[in-house]
């Protein structure tokens, strides 16, 4: 019986480059595995030239970090790739935002050398996010405060390991609530934790402490990503 071969050995990637992307409009409802499928097509049409991983089915060296949930608008999501060779950044940005749709958009790209240290994951600590609240305004003011006023807020939600209850009221760095058109604008700064706690994660818990339920499906946006300030509360900038 013939010995089966040892698969190929890779070279490493000898440039590693971050990119923030946004998803805007429509292509808010994205799923992950959607945009890496997206990303993918898109590396091939912009001939990009990828390193690969060893073994026996080699995938493009792509990484991503801290993926907002399907459905919420964003202007801070990550990825990190590995190249064969040596690239301009803004090259690399113009082909990818030329072969992505509209509304999945490439921001900036960044040599990793430069782009900060640490991992890119490790550098993702908090993210801000405002969400639109479908009810009065008075009443979101409200429960913000109750919320605020209170050290844990116990709830439920199903994860791929099951059910699962958590404190959401840990997360919060900071909420406030003010008027909007349609009702409340939640400004909100969420510390990553595992289980991550969402933005609707907080509604739940708003709902929990005093009963409110907003009229429609709150419209979720990720305005920031990166570490954070303790001593301010401010998310910065992963790639700086």
């Amino acid at each position: 019986m013939p010995s089966r071969q040892p698969p190929e050995q890779q070279a490493p990637p000898v440039q590693r480059l971050r990119i923030r992307y946004a998803k805007r409009g429509r292509l808010r409802f994205t799923s992950h595995r959607d945009f890496s499928r997206a990303f993918e097509r898109a590396v091939v049409r912009a001939r990009l030239p990828m390193a690969y991983s060893s073994g026996f089915n080699p995938h493009p060296r792509i990484s991503y970090a801290g993926a907002a949930p399907t459905g919420a608008a964003s202007e801070a999501e990550y990825l990190e790739i590995g190249l064969a060779r040596v690239c301009d950044p803004e090259d690399v940005r113009r082909e990818l935002a030329e072969a992505l749709p509209d509304g999945l958009d490439v921001v900036e790209v960044v040599d990793a050398a430069t782009g900060g240290s640490g991992s890119l994951a490790d550098r993702l600590v908090a993210s801000r996010w405002t969400v639109v609240v479908a009810a009065p305004a008075e009443e979101v003011v409200s429960a913000v405060d109750a919320f605020l006023a209170v050290e844990s807020v116990p709830v439920e939600r199903m994860t791929k390991k099951g059910l699962r209850t958590f404190d959401c009221r840990q997360a919060v760095v900071a909420m406030s609530a003010a008027p909007h058109e349609v009702g409340a604008l939640l400004d909100m700064t969420l510390r990553h934790t595992v289980p991550a706690v969402r933005p609707d994660d907080v509604l739940t818990g708003l709902g929990e402490v005093t009963g409110l339920q907003p009229s429609a499906p709150p419209l979720v946006s990720r305005l920031r990503q990166g570490p954070l300030d303790d001593a301010t509360g401010e998310v910065g900038d992963p790639l700086a």
